[in-house]
């Protein structure tokens, strides 16, 4: 094994691969300054934040160029991009769902190296080999870049509503089929955001804000999230406003409806890290919402509704979750019943299968599944394959089980679970190009600055040598309550296969020991995050598994703050360091789209001086200093991306490209048709992977 590892990769002094100094595009500028409780905090990249203006636009043209170019000179490229296909194309299924509402079992499924997942429809369980192509989004584009954002058939049947989203907005559309005829109905709804479909009697709800202005469309501040009923048949302009709250302009309204049509809810969040609810009865007409809950720091999601009761998993008063039921006669939070008490595991998720309660618990970041009554007694943990990620399936009236497992090592496997024996079968199994035997994964546990404990999950092929030598992929997240859970990705083994370590560590900002955990890397205890990253970083060079020669540092969104905030504090710890639609200012992130929603992880520079002068402290745009050598960067981002918007990106890399003060290159990559990462085309993924890697090996002087 060790003679593979030397024969795999030939190690180059670091020094051979620095870089000539880079000529980089001139970026739009001007002299703009902003003043925050007195203090005056220059802007100068702010004309970048216009992405329709024609300097702009040039501007990106020319660094896509000059990106391009230095990839296109890296004699490898192609060859990795070769093997990440070749990874990559083996089939992917889903765990199979049965729709009352229609008597037939649905999955989807992708066939190796299709854009996107195909969903499928079978009359039986068995019939997959006959079973009839149901919805194929790889058909509504021919370059992929539209994407299948949920499906939903109607109580009756008779009908499913489909939304999509282009070139990866969070946008949406929503479509109708006649399911007797299969046909495409007329019906079409425009600029709906984080929308599902409700339906009831001849139609559905839908979540959507008003069209955006000229222009606006990928940048300008989402604003007052409306309700709306849709009666098929019928043009968008003529449905009906069913709820709107103007007070509340930077919150999230959408609804839900039961399918026997008795019950409807509604939801309302983004004004803190958690949600309220309100409930009312579809027994007689006109009848009031009742609201349930009102404390949107806490999290309250129904998990079934099972006659007139309401199964709701909670953190409120239980920062690692409980599970209470409430009677919709009395659904006021003070009648809740607590069904199961918090335990000393994070509660992760609930489901109610053939009349039990299958409760998802994370210990360390891996996931177990413990089963009880309904009643609340416990009557069993669940055999696992192992440690990884589980994900449970099934209806409450119906006796089929079904989990998926993941790790690092194993791509997802369906497993059909018989409760009697406690045993699983194998559903779908997916058959790799890749002998994962070679490969192992642990975990261990470390010391952040402060003394706590962080959990880490390392990964390589067996036989690893501890020499600091190996290049090392170091990513994680750490925010929005979001865990790092053990999952496979095929082109992580691109990397490994090489010789490469991948290393995931669960930081706080995430869920994985509670809100607690949460909370403690969240507005003015954020730098705990990036505390928890960097002595990640330290820990995988005093073990030897790398060196700051051979590390690399990527995260995505948050993970992309993280990178940034990491990066600017300890540019000497890192050799590469890969940011993806990072939050990269975060003095003016709340102006943008539905940036105020992250609030509640952030802070605002508008809530006080004190939380201003933290954000600044750390914030990556505002921490480049002329003078410093910064590591060898590729920043990420992309034209359609309306989360994140990519003006934070773009004024990172022109003030990183003014400021570096080394030979190590500072290169963004716009990619076009795409958005924040969700609906993204396979096809697309994997040329930005090989990109990221070929931009690592090169600059760690690596030859794949």
């Amino acid at each position: 094994m060790k003679k593979y590892i030397l024969s795999a990769i030939v190690m180059l002094a670091p020094a051979t691969v620095m870089a000539q100094r880079v000529q980089y595009p001139v970026a739009p500028r001007d002299n703009t300054v902003d003043t925050y409780f007195g203090e005056q905090v220059p802007d100068p990249f702010r004309p970048l934040e216009d992405d329709n203006s024609e300097a702009t636009k040039a501007w990106v043209e020319a660094e896509n160029r000059l990106t391009q170019a230095y990839l296109r000179k890296i004699p490898f490229r192609g060859k990795i991009l070769k093997r990440l296909k070749e990874l990559a194309n083996y089939g992917k299924v889903s765990a199979p769902s049965f729709s009352k509402k229609t008597g037939k079992w649905y999955f989807s499924k992708n066939d190796g190296l299709q854009n996107q997942s195909v969903i499928y429809e079978m009359d039986r369980l068995g019939d997959e080999r006959d079973a009839r192509v149901f919805l194929d989004p790889n058909r509504l584009s021919a370059d992929g870049t539209v994407a299948l954002k949920g499906s939903y058939i109607s109580n009756d049947g008779r009908y499913c509503a489909y939304s999509i989203s282009r070139s990866g907005s969070d946008w949406q559309e929503f479509y109708v089929i006649d399911l007797r005829t299969r046909q495409l109905l007329d019906d079409h709804i425009q600029w709906a955001k984080f929308s599902g479909a409700a339906w009831y009697k001849d139609g559905f709800f839908y979540s959507a804000y008003d069209k955006p202005e000229e222009g606006r469309a990928f940048s300008g501040k989402n604003s007052t999230h409306k309700i709306y009923y849709h009666k098929i048949g019928t043009p968008q302009t003529s449905d009906r406003l069913f709820y709107q709250n103007p007070a509340k302009p930077m919150e999230f309204f959408s609804t839900f409806v039961n399918e026997d049509e008795t019950l409807q809810m509604l939801f309302e969040s983004g004004a803190g890290a958690g949600s309220n609810l309100y409930v009312r009865s579809l027994k007689e007409p006109d009848t009031q919402f009742v609201q349930m809950t009102a404390n949107m720091d806490n999290i309250y999601s129904p998990v079934e509704f099972i006659g007139d009761k309401i199964y709701i998993l909670t953190n409120d008063r239980a920062p690692k979750y409980k599970l209470m039921v409430a009677d919709i006669r009395q659904p006021g939070i003070g009648d809740w019943k607590t069904l199961i008490p918090e335990g000393n595991d994070v509660l992760e998720s609930a489901s109610i299968i053939d009349g039990k309660l299958y409760l998802t618990y994370m210990v360390d970041a891996c996931d177990r599944v413990r089963i009880y009554s309904l009643d609340g007694k416990l009557l069993r943990e669940m055999s696992l394959p192992g440690p990884g990620s589980v994900a449970v399936e099934g209806k409450k009236d119906r006796e089929e089980v079904f989990f998926s497992f993941t790790s690092f090592t194993q791509p997802n496997v369906v497993y059909r679970y018989d409760y009697e024996s406690d045993s699983s079968t194998p559903y779908a199994m997916p058959a790799i190009k890749a002998n994962l035997a070679d490969y192992e994964t642990k975990e261990v546990f470390y010391e952040s600055k402060d003394g706590t404990r962080v959990p880490m999950f390392i990964t390589h092929k067996k036989g690893l040598k501890l020499n600091g030598r190996n290049p090392t992929f170091l990513y994680s997240y750490g925010g929005f309550n979001i865990p790092m859970t053990p999952g496979f990705s095929s082109s992580l083994l691109a990397f490994m296969e090489r010789g490469g370590v991948y290393a995931q560590p669960s930081i706080r900002g995430g869920s994985e020991y509670g809100e607690e955990w949460h909370q403690a890397g969240t507005k003015m205890q954020k730098q705990n995050v990036f505390d928890d990253f960097i002595a990640a970083a330290e820990y995988l060079i005093h073990e030897k598994y790398t060196s700051s020669d051979y590390l690399a540092i990527a995260g995505g969104s948050n993970g992309g703050l993280l990178v940034g905030a990491c990066m600017t504090q300890r540019p000497d710890l890192y050799k590469v360091c890969i940011p993806r639609v990072g939050v990269m200012d975060m003095l003016r992130y709340h102006k943008f789209t539905i940036g105020w929603n992250w609030a509640s992880d952030y802070g605002t520079s508008d809530d006080s001086k004190e939380m201003f002068s933290y954000l600044k402290g750390y914030s990556p745009l505002h921490n480049i200093h002329k003078g410093v050598a910064y590591p060898a960067t590729l920043i990420t981002t992309a034209d359609h991306d309306d989360r994140v918007v990519p003006a934070h990106s773009f004024k990172f890399a022109a003030a990183l490209q003014e400021a570096n003060a080394g030979n190590q290159p500072v290169l963004i990559r716009i990619d076009t048709k795409a958005g924040h990462g969700g609906g993204k085309p396979l096809s697309k993924q994997l040329e930005e992977t090989a990109d990221i890697y070929s931009f690592i090996f090169h600059n760690m002087g690596i030859k794949y």
